[in-house]
């Protein structure tokens, strides 16, 4: 049985903000190889909007058992996806959709 692994979106403040994140939208993970400040980072999109945000990628964002960008950055090839879960004032906690 495979385990479940969760991650935080957050950044949503400088994209397009929350408001419309429901539970179950789908959301597209892309590394961002580009980004000089952090080699893990990973971008998380949707479609029609474009970006909207990043996956957390420290412990203080993270909410409850989530992974970190670090943690799930070897675990998926360049793009994943996701489906949220919940929408916290943390951020918003999701699942990552497994093959």
């Amino acid at each position: 049985m495979k385990k479940t692994i969760y991650f935080t979106i957050t950044g949503t403040g400088y994209y397009e903000g929350d408001e419309f994140f429901k539970k179950g939208m789908k959301v597209m993970l892309e590394k961002d190889t580009e980004n000089k400040y952090d080699k893990e980072a990973i971008l998380v999109k949707m479609s029609g909007i474009g970006k909207v945000g990043y996956v957390a990628n420290s412990v203080g964002k993270t909410i409850g058992e989530s992974y970190s960008a670090g943690r799930i950055y070897d675990k998926i090839g360049k793009t994943a996806k996701g489906r949220v879960l919940y929408k916290m004032p943390r951020g918003i906690l999701c699942e990552l959709i497994m093959k």
